[in-house]
């Protein structure tokens, strides 16, 4: 039974190695060119890689398929318009900068109106001084207004009676016009003719048309010397509607144009260009000295009135003597 079984056993081989057909020779010599082939490049575009054993790519988890079903977000194309500066800018709303304009506006006439009352020394005008450093550029309107009110301010009036006709008489200022009533009304009128021309032209006529604030920026604090180069300074140097120092066109310019124009009015041998030329120039100088008067003026005149109203210290009340409670030796006595 064994060997039948052994028998039984081997025969398939033995068949299938006898049946096997043999390869012919040129079949086994292409095989074996195949065999020698290199293996193909690995692909670098991400796609799926094949094993040399041939076994089929493995399927792509759902993760990837997901990912690569879902289409890719594109960014939106953008409006050239919305960009910033492509399109016009909007346009300011005119309600709204008619509204800012007259709140300007109030605010300057509400600063004019307190400055139309500075004083120094209860006296002196001192219109044209900004005590703070800081205010709202004028109108024209307002430029002019303030030029009027010095212009016909009593303090000038008087200035142009005593200092201009009656010192300028006596020193022998204008010799020109004579002596006696007719010389002394004479240079009275001329002495306030300056003022008038020099408030109108370089007060108000100029800084309207050059956008020049007429008024002089106090300083008020700091060293003593930085605000004495501010003072002179302002003579030459102003403020600008726009807020920023500039040259002071209007009060250099001013003067000349001042000094033009009282070549109408005073002696034929005080005439001329040159004297023109030279009464600017020592006017703008002059201005310099003015400005020490405008900056440390208040200084002056608070010290004074601090001096006047000081108050002498209060007495001190006489010291009253503790009492003690009931009727103990510091107890008034009683009645008996």
């Amino acid at each position: 039974m064994a060997a039948v079984a052994f028998l039984l056993a081997s025969f398939p081989c033995n068949v299938s190695a006898q049946t096997e057909p043999q390869s012919p020779p040129a079949a086994r010599t292409a095989e074996t060119a195949f065999l020698m082939l290199p293996d193909a490049p690995v692909p670098q575009s991400g796609g799926v890689e094949v094993a040399q054993s041939g076994q089929p790519p493995a399927p792509a988890s759902s993760d990837q398929n997901s990912s690569s079903s879902q289409p890719v977000a594109q960014k939106p194309a953008t409006d050239s318009t919305s960009a910033p500066g492509a399109g016009p800018a909007a346009a300011p709303d005119p309600a709204s900068a008619a509204d800012a304009k007259q709140k300007q506006h109030d605010e300057a006439e509400r600063e004019l109106k307190v400055q139309e009352k500075q004083r120094l020394l209860g006296v002196m005008p001192q219109f044209q001084v900004v005590m703070n450093g800081q205010a709202v550029p004028l109108t024209g309107g307002q430029k002019w207004q303030l030029a009027l009110h010095s212009a016909i301010d009593p303090f000038y009036i008087g200035w142009a009676l005593v200092i201009g006709g009656g010192y300028g008489e006596l020193v022998g200022n204008n010799n020109g016009y004579g002596w006696d009533t007719e010389g002394y009304l004479k240079r009275v009128g001329a002495n306030y003719a300056d003022n008038v021309n020099g408030a109108l032209i370089g007060n108000a006529l100029l800084p309207q048309l050059l956008h020049q604030d007429p008024r002089y920026f106090r300083k008020g604090t700091g060293t003593i010397w930085h605000r004495f180069l501010h003072a002179a300074g302002s003579t030459v140097i102003c403020k600008g509607d726009n807020g920023k120092w500039q040259p002071n066109v209007s009060n250099v310019l001013g003067n000349y144009i001042s000094g033009a124009i009282s070549n109408s009015y005073y002696p034929a041998n005080e005439r001329g260009m040159a004297l023109t030329l030279e009464n600017g120039t020592s006017v703008t100088l002059f201005g310099a000295l003015g400005g020490q008067i405008l900056e440390f003026g208040p200084d002056l005149s608070r010290l004074m009135t601090k001096k006047k109203h000081k108050t002498p210290p209060a007495p001190t009340a006489p010291a009253v003597p503790a009492q003690g409670a009931g009727t103990g030796a510091g107890a008034p006595a009683g009645p008996h």
